[in-house]
């Protein structure tokens, strides 16, 4: 082969290059690039070839038991069958190579990155993987550049796309849509909430459960009984007591659970009862204690403090300490669940039970001098309090009423009688003229309408019938009756 000369070749070696890019290819050394734990054929600017090899995965020399038994084929991936069982959507569009845009939404290891890579090994497609949390928008491009270069269909694979800031997400969107890459996007995150509206409108969202106990029980048998990749060589087998020890530990995530399957190992093995099946002890030993996933500023943090209010708010004190629990074992900030509670006190039992607003307000305090871990037990005072009192929104929804009012009509004049008139000129304009006191009168009570003219007659507060509220309901009526009977023979 005659060496090329020409400004093109410089980026790819200058002068001969593609004699020496020829000879690569054809030899067992060709060009190579590690991406993500991955050994991945050089990109078409590097090898200018318009139809590069897929990319492969390469295990290193002591990948952890997790990587090596990470599925190959769509059908070893277990507890997602809903959805990618042969004749649902995803399976065919699979197997017809039309694969569109995804976003894979799911907890840690339910499969996002698994299923990424087996279907960016269908046939006629390519795959770049990149990881948001290194990538910026000129890895963005490249790997755009790449796409245009090749025959092939290039998805691009972006784990951790939350990660993507909103200028990185705009740099991808038109790519996307012009079909030039096809996106495969996993996320830990609500795409809701972490995905430009713009590109996750171009996306289909799969959402990937945490695996339930059948199918991380299948993962573990799985990796006992693979010889291969596997610990089948090891002969180990796990106790009834185990097994269900290590799936509760697991939480549902498999890469948990064959990390501590491996660590399970390790132990029973150096162990003088390797023999005998691993024990619950062992399995505890291994796998620690149980860290509960949450995150304060992701989705889990607002789904369990919207369940904590919610079974308040529906009287339940059992599912309340349950999700004041969570909260607080996961090292949720215990000030800001108390200020939850005040809150509440106030929107959910309100004059229900006026008591209820002092006792949270305490339990602040108590939280804020004190500290924790001594300040859980005041929270605990206050949400079984809370979850047992009688409730009320009524003033909530009374003072909703009243801004709705003032949002439609707009502020009104004050009437007369209620205007302050501290200087002799505001008197002699009628400022506060016909205010009559109300501890100069009988029963304190005034029958003058207080509201501007154009709101007389309206009414925000309605208390319930419920608890305190109820006599202050008794006691409220005839005040208005009594109000209502004075206007009408001061009109006369």
């Amino acid at each position: 082969m005659i060496p090329f000369r020409g400004r093109g070749l410089k980026g790819a070696g200058g002068e001969g290059s593609l004699f020496r890019v020829a000879a690569l290819q054809a030899s067992d050394e060709s060009p190579r690039r590690r991406v993500l734990g991955y050994d991945r054929v050089m990109s078409p600017d590097e090898t200018l070839d318009l139809f590069p090899e897929k990319t492969k995965r390469r295990l290193e020399p002591h990948a952890p038991l997790a990587e090596r038994m990470r599925p190959r084929r769509l059908e070893d991936l277990v507890g997602h069958e809903t959805q990618l069982a042969p004749g649902r959507p995803l399976h065919t569009l699979f197997s017809q190579g039309a694969l569109p845009s995804l976003l894979l939404w799911g907890p840690p290891g339910s499969g996002k990155t698994t299923l990424a890579w087996i279907l960016g090994d269908m046939r006629n497609a390519r795959l770049t993987p990149l990881s948001a949390v290194t990538a910026g928008v000129a890895d963005i491009r490249k790997a755009v550049e790449v796409a245009r270069r090749t025959q092939l269909q290039t998805i691009l694979f972006l784990d951790e796309i939350h990660r993507l800031n909103k200028a990185q997400q705009d740099a991808l969107l038109p790519h996307v849509e012009a079909g030039v890459v096809t996106l495969i996007g996993a996320t830990t995150e609500n795409p809701s909430f972490s995905v430009i509206p713009p590109l996750l409108s171009r996306c289909r969202v799969i959402t990937l459960e945490a695996l339930d106990a059948d199918a991380i029980g299948r993962v573990l048998d799985r990796a006992l009984g693979d010889s291969e990749r596997g610990l089948g060589a090891s002969k180990l087998a796990l106790s009834s007591e185990a097994r269900e020890a290590l799936i509760l530990a697991s939480q549902g995530d498999a890469r948990r659970a064959l990390g501590i399957l491996e660590a399970c190992a390790a132990l029973h093995l150096s162990s003088r009862r390797r023999a005998e099946p691993i024990s619950r002890d062992t399995v505890r030993e291994a796998g620690g204690r149980i860290a509960l996933r949450h995150d304060r500023d992701g989705e889990e943090h607002f789904n369990v403090v919207s369940a904590l209010i919610k079974s308040l708010r529906a009287s339940d004190p059992d599912a309340a300490l349950h999700y004041l629990a969570r909260l607080l074992e996961a090292g949720e900030d215990a000030l800001y669940v108390s200020r939850r509670l005040v809150i509440f006190a106030s929107e959910d039992v309100g004059n229900a039970d006026p008591h209820a607003l002092g006792l949270a307000v305490s339990s602040h305090q108590a939280v804020e001098r004190i500290g924790m871990p001594e300040g859980r037990i005041p929270l605990a005072q206050v949400v079984t309090y809370l979850a047992c009192a009688p409730k009320s929104n009524a003033t909530y929804v009374a003072l909703g009423r009243a801004v709705d009012d003032l949002e439609g009509r707009g502020p009104m004049p004050v009437p007369m009688h209620l205007r302050n008139a501290p200087t002799k000129l505001m008197k002699e304009l009628g400022y506060g003229e016909n205010y009559v006191y109300p501890h100069d009168v009988e029963d304190a009570f005034v029958a003058q309408d207080n509201l501007p003219e154009p709101l007389l007659g309206r009414r925000y507060y309605e208390p319930g019938e419920v608890g305190a509220e109820a006599e202050t309901a008794l006691r409220l009526r005839g005040w208005r009756a009594r109000r209502a009977r004075e206007s009408d023979s001061d009109s006369k």
